[in-house]
């Protein structure tokens, strides 16, 4: 092992002035050097402050490999060099010669992380001696603000012995970041349109994805079933919600990814108005004939004659029954259809697709045109049921396998009401939904941005018309097979998924969707076969790939149900101590005071008294301390507290908070 040395132009100070340790930087640094994959280790030690390292020389090289290694770029000492050199900061390190003495200096590549641990320990202690100056300083009138600098020593203080003075908080309800939706997973033709969509209007992927499959459903359901093994059938309909707040682009991410279903929708109208016009007339033409011979019939007073005219009449009657007009086609219905008219919709179409950007029928779901909530049509819809409804006529035809979609987008207070609404979770409505809960981009959106390519919104816009003309053109619905591996795929998902129901579970507390769970992976997958063959051969069996991509999107939904259930458990301070901690990860703020609220967030806390439940529950699970109280100047006025965030609570970067 080479003797490690110092960088040329660093000035060599004693242990006794700051503390660090040159050799331990020296490791720490050649370590990676000599095997990139010892990084993600090293920085868990160092965290992401390069200033960590004592030596400015070191810290130069730190960054420098980073980048490297970001790139996917191993940085040896030939490549840092010139990397370095093109910098413009080879010599300032001491040449490339230095870097090949730290290469010389590693014990072995995994040394590097007990050394960063050292690397980490002298600089909090570089910190606090820093801070003492401070102190003396602020002590002898140098102008330091007294608060700001005591949370800071108290910040650094419970960083160096974390776990013994400070315990890591309690969660409140769902607090590890949400996977992004697995855009990868879907067809071509749809990513594509997500992703251009997505990036047009500043919004996650995930929303555009989830209205896609919505899309995909409203095509598919009731037309196409999926069986994966002998006597199990699913249909190819989901339930798909997206709860964002407001001003995230809901409307205009519904659009784009909905719009070709209502072009569609409107095509078909307008094709089939001639047939249904010549039916009509058809029909009353022989509704005419047949009462004009019951008029004649009436006035003749042989009754021989007149029974022969009523039978002709009958005939005319029974030949104008024989002619069906057909029904105006229908794909959609609107976002506040009350549950009766969308029973008789569906008793008529068969399949539906209710599609919104805003969070009606929720409301209406919940009871707002009548005393009590009406969920029957919901339940019956999602499984293929036959309807059952008392206002439907005795001349309707209650269809045996109607399938409804639901894709809709809303905020996520009108979904914490559904939670409310008597029946909902108990009799299994909410566990018929696939739920998506991205982060909101507001605040990180780019302004200039390019719009959706026309060849790509002609592709999406193409493929599902015609996967659309194509199912509808079925003379009745069709049931596509899994392959074996692919239903050998399905019994792997179940056998994992079955025991995290189990009471001590991980999906115990939401086992009632979690029981649906390998069903709507099913159906995933048949709405991917099918937009996989928008064009053709979409008879052929689903191939295990498929399954796969299905799980993958299925994992995404899992990770958003949980979210999405704590959430609708949640009180309303729970919320708002939730609201609170997305400020302090988004600020990174290591102490606040509740005035600070008030002005960040101030339609959640209009006043600082307001802001109390919030921050009393932060400080129950650990989140924040309440310092001191704040001196004031003014006479009479109460001293205002201090908060200050626990260090792991702003040292997390939270994955949710989507930036552009």
């Amino acid at each position: 092992m080479t003797t490690p040395q110092h960088a040329p132009g660093d000035n060599v100070i004693p242990m006794t002035e700051a503390p660090n340790d040159v050799e331990a930087e020296q490791i720490v640094l050649g370590a990676v050097m000599v095997d990139k994959g010892v990084l993600s280790e090293i920085e868990e030690e160092l965290g992401q402050d390069p200033a960590v390292f004592y030596r400015p020389a070191h810290e130069t090289i730190w960054r420098v490999i980073l980048k490297l290694v970001a790139g996917g770029i191993s940085p040896t000492p030939v490549v840092l060099a010139d990397a370095l050199f093109k910098a413009g900061e080879l010599q300032r390190v001491g040449g490339a010669s230095y870097l090949h003495t730290l290469y010389g200096a590693v014990p072995t590549a995994s040394s590097g992380q007990h050394h960063a641990k050292i690397v980490r320990e002298h600089a909090d202690r570089r910190q606090i001696a820093t801070l003492g100056t401070r102190f003396i300083q602020a002590a002898r009138g140098s102008g330091e603000d007294y608060d700001e600098l005591l949370a800071t020593a108290r910040h650094a203080l419970d960083r160096t012995t974390v776990e013994e003075r400070w315990p890591a908080p309690t969660p409140i309800g769902q607090q590890d970041p949400l996977p992004p939706f697995p855009v990868e997973a879907l067809p071509t033709w749809v990513a594509e349109q997500v992703a251009a969509v997505a990036e047009f209007t500043q919004t996650p992927a995930d929303m555009a994805a989830t209205m896609a499959l919505a899309a995909l459903s409203t095509a598919a359901g009731g037309r196409v079933h999926v069986q994966i093994r002998d006597g199990w059938v699913e249909q190819t309909n989901l339930y798909l919600v997206v709860a964002m707040p407001p001003a995230s682009r809901k409307s205009d991410v519904f659009g784009a990814m909905t719009r070709p279903i209502y072009d569609i929708e409107s095509a078909l109208q307008e094709d089939t108005r001639p047939s249904i016009i010549e039916a009509e007339v058809a029909k009353e033409a022989a509704e005419a004939r047949a009462e004009a011979i019951m008029t004649k019939a009436r006035k003749v007073d042989d009754s021989t004659a007149a029974t022969s005219l009523v039978a002709e009449a009958a005939g005319l009657r029974m030949e104008a029954e024989a002619i069906v007009v057909p029904p105006k086609p229908r794909l959609t219905a609107a976002g506040d259809i009350t549950p009766e008219a969308l029973t008789k919709l569906l008793s008529t179409h068969g399949r539906l697709g209710v599609l919104s950007p805003e969070g009606d029928l929720f409301d209406i779901i919940a009871g707002r045109y009548s005393s009590r909530p009406n969920l029957g049509v919901f339940l019956q819809g999602h499984k293929g049921e036959r309807l059952q409804a008392e206002r439907i006529t005795r001349d309707d035809d209650l269809g045996e396998k109607p399938a409804l979609t639901i894709g809709i987008t809303l905020q996520p207070p009108v979904l914490m009401d559904l939670a409310q609404t008597p029946g909902a979770r108990g009799r299994g409505l909410l566990a018929r939904f696939l739920f998506s809960l991205p982060a909101s981009t507001l605040g990180y959106r780019r302004i200039v941005v390019p719009p959706v390519p026309e060849k790509t919104s002609r592709a999406y816009k193409s493929h599902l018309t015609a996967l659309i003309h194509t199912l509808t053109d079925l003379p009745e619905p069709v049931t596509i097979k899994c392959s074996g591996p692919a239903d050998q795929m399905v019994i792997k998902l179940q056998e994992a998924i079955e025991p995290q129901l189990r009471p001590e579970g991980a999906l115990a507390h939401i086992d009632d969707w979690a029981g649906k769970y390998v069903g709507a992976v099913a159906r995933i997958a048949g709405l991917l076969h099918l937009a996989d063959r928008a064009t053709g051969r979409w008879g052929e069996p689903i191939e295990a790939t498929t399954i796969e991509r299905a799980i993958a999107i299925g994992e995404y939904y899992t990770a958003h149900a949980r979210a999405a259930f704590d959430l609708m458990e949640t009180d309303a301070d729970s919320e708002k101590a939730l609201l609170v901690l997305d400020w302090i990860r988004r600020t990174k703020v290591t102490s606040f005071k509740a005035h600070e609220l008030v002005t960040a967030r101030r339609r959640a806390f209009p006043t600082v008294s307001s802001t109390a439940p919030a921050l009393r529950l932060l400080e129950e699970h650990g989140y924040v301390r309440r310092l001191h109280e704040e001196r004031s100047g003014a006479r009479g006025r109460q001293p205002a507290p201090v908060y200050r965030v626990h260090p792991s609570t702003t040292e997390v970067d939270d994955a949710s908070a989507w930036k552009a």
